[in-house]
């Protein structure tokens, strides 16, 4: 329950629309686990690389400039010890290089190299096949409406948070 839903507002709700939403919540979380577990497999086979590492590499490449790692930890949405481990693997294997910031000598971006690039491109490239092959197969009407479903629970739950836009 939201901190903006009231437990009386959620007693207003009949036994089976409480159980009907109770009932979407553990399908959609059955799905998005399959599709992650798809995801984590295939970037595991295909490009011997793990998903948060895949999820590092994503937020670097829109910012082509470069992050502090609070930045990075702040789009990625975990703490700075989360990322700190990947960028440490990301440099050694030349992917990611860390480049002072002008005017503040303890601050680092850190930001994808060209070869890191690269790499991240084949594999976007490949997941956008994966999830394609996951939901491919939906008439487009279905999808519309289920970005739909999802865009209003996100505006109504209020969780976009502010500059946050769809992805």
């Amino acid at each position: 329950m939201s901190s903006k839903t009231s437990p009386s507002a959620a007693r207003k709700a009949g036994p089976e629309q409480v159980k009907q939403s109770l009932r979407v919540w553990l399908k959609m979380l059955k799905a998005t686990k399959h599709v992650e577990a798809v995801v984590r497999e295939n970037l595991r086979v295909e490009f011997d690389t793990t998903l948060p590492r895949f999820d590092v590499m994503a937020a670097l490449y829109r910012f082509e400039e470069g992050l502090k790692m609070s930045e990075l930890s702040s789009a990625l949405r975990v703490s700075n010890g989360n990322v700190t481990g990947i960028i440490e693997r990301l440099v050694s294997d030349g992917s990611v290089l860390r480049v002072p910031v002008a005017g503040d000598k303890r601050a680092m971006l850190v930001r994808l190299t060209q070869r890191g690039r690269d790499e991240f491109a084949r594999m976007a490239a490949a997941h956008e096949l994966w999830i394609n092959e996951i939901f491919g197969s939906l008439p487009v009407d279905v999808t519309a409406g289920l970005l739909a479903t999802l865009d209003t629970i996100e505006h109504a739950q209020g969780l976009y948070s502010e500059g946050e836009h769809d992805a």
